[in-house]
């Protein structure tokens, strides 16, 4: 697993974490990191992907629901 740091500017404070490939991906897919956002952004991005979550568990509860119960 290769690590990178990334920095987000919120609210005009530079924030630096170190986060997997994988991961830098998907939060870059909602928070620039090339410009300041504002707190207002940074809910955005989280309820996009909290959306995109229960989605998912849905889906899996889905699939789960019509697999034979062992």
């Amino acid at each position: 697993m290769v690590e990178n740091k990334v920095t987000f500017h919120i609210n005009n404070m530079a924030y630096t974490i170190n986060i997997d490939d994988k991961l830098k991906d998907e939060i870059t897919r909602y928070l620039s990191t090339d410009k300041n956002l504002d707190t207002k952004e940074l809910l955005a991005a989280y309820i996009r992907i909290s959306q995109e979550h229960i989605k998912l568990k849905d889906d899996i509860e889905t699939i789960s629901n019509k697999l034979p119960n062992l």
